[in-house]
């Protein structure tokens, strides 16, 4: 999932240590507020949860002065079930098997795969150049 759909607290998580660090974080604590210290040590929940190098940058990311700050952990469901509903539709799965895995709508599903079928083709049309004009030089 790109950073663009993440709420904006795990989108700063995300800035600092990635977006499955911010990911991590909202599976584990999401609607609960956790406490990130002015630096993370070996053993610190979020360390044990990220590793301690993405922990220590997401501390650096909210600490004010010399200390740490408490943050309210979105729940994010739904940037959850896109995740997933997008995973299993670029995995082969059809519309109804992608929206059930993700407990969306399958209406939802048909609209993600048309995005990503649109994504695609703009990809590739950047990449080919249009042969039915011939060169001037």
């Amino acid at each position: 999932m790109t950073r663009s759909r993440l709420p904006a607290v795990l989108a700063e998580i995300a800035d600092a240590a990635g977006v499955e660090a911010a990911w991590t974080i909202a599976r584990a604590h999401g609607g609960t507020s956790v406490y990130f210290p002015r630096d993370a040590q070996p053993g610190h929940w979020l360390a044990e949860l990220v590793g301690l190098e993405a922990a220590r940058k997401i501390c650096r990311q909210f600490s004010v002065g010399n200390t740490g700050v408490n943050v309210l952990i979105p729940l994010a469901r739904i940037g959850q079930q896109q995740e997933r509903l997008v995973r299993a539709l670029e995995a082969g799965q059809s519309a109804a098997q992608a929206a059930s895995a993700a407990g969306m709508h399958e209406r939802s599903a048909f609209r993600a795969r048309k995005r990503l079928k649109a994504a695609q083709g703009k990809k590739k049309k950047e990449r080919r150049p249009d042969d039915r004009q011939t060169k001037l030089l």
